[in-house]
């Protein structure tokens, strides 16, 4: 990643903070209830704040709980740094991603799954679907991919300032049909030549809209 896009990553994450007021500070881990009937795993964002993250992953997840209601929803946090000072970030959200998706599947066999991530933590979803991040905003080559048994059981997949789009990816494949992917006009992370860095801190405002998505698919 060049000194430029570091710096607008940077950026980006102080303003979210400063939005939000809030100061970084360790958050609880969400795990996956044994057995819901849909589970919510999300990757937050580069040094998102709050439990699944303040500016997406919560307000998400309580969308989608609240429309799948009466059905049984869990919520499960990527274990990974979210930090731009880790060059394996990437990586090893992609490979918590997997193994939490193959260890749920395997103990419990009715469950279907929701995967959703925010900025950095939308590269971790794209490279565990097995599309590749490498080349984008602290994107990192795919390390591991949800088996293809299990394709059938994610129901349904939210991205939102996605970087692998400013590079002229998108997820296509298996998932295209599965997956919405939110880019805010003038988000300088997923839009090439977008200037407006507060619109990537506006996609909580989508968070109806995702869950109806999701409705639609789980």
């Amino acid at each position: 990643m060049s000194a430029p896009q570091k710096r607008l990553l940077s950026a980006a994450a102080a303003a979210g903070f400063a939005v939000a007021g809030l100061t970084v500070a360790a958050a609880p881990t969400a795990s996956a209830a044994a057995c819901t009937d849909v589970d919510v795993a999300v990757a937050r964002g580069t040094g998102e704040p709050g439990t699944l993250g303040i500016i997406v992953g919560d307000p998400v997840f309580q969308a989608v709980q609240n429309r799948l209601r009466p059905r049984s929803v869990s919520g499960y946090r990527v274990d990974y740094p979210a930090d731009l000072g880790e060059p394996a970030s990437v990586q090893r959200g992609n490979t918590d991603l997997v193994d939490h998706v193959r260890s749920q599947a395997a103990a419990c066999p009715a469950q279907r799954f929701v995967l959703a991530g925010y900025s950095q933590g939308a590269n971790v979803v794209d490279n565990s679907i097995g599309i590749s991040s490498d080349g984008a905003i602290v994107g990192g080559p795919i390390v591991a991919t949800i088996p293809a048994d299990l394709a059938p059981r994610i129901a349904a997949i939210v991205l939102f300032g996605n970087p692998i789009r400013a590079i002229g990816r998108s997820v296509t494949g298996t998932y295209q049909s599965r997956t919405k992917d939110y880019c805010a006009d003038g988000d300088p992370i997923c839009q090439a030549g977008g200037l407006n860095i507060l619109a990537h801190l506006s996609y909580g405002n989508q968070a109806g809209d995702a869950a109806a998505f999701v409705a639609g698919k789980a």
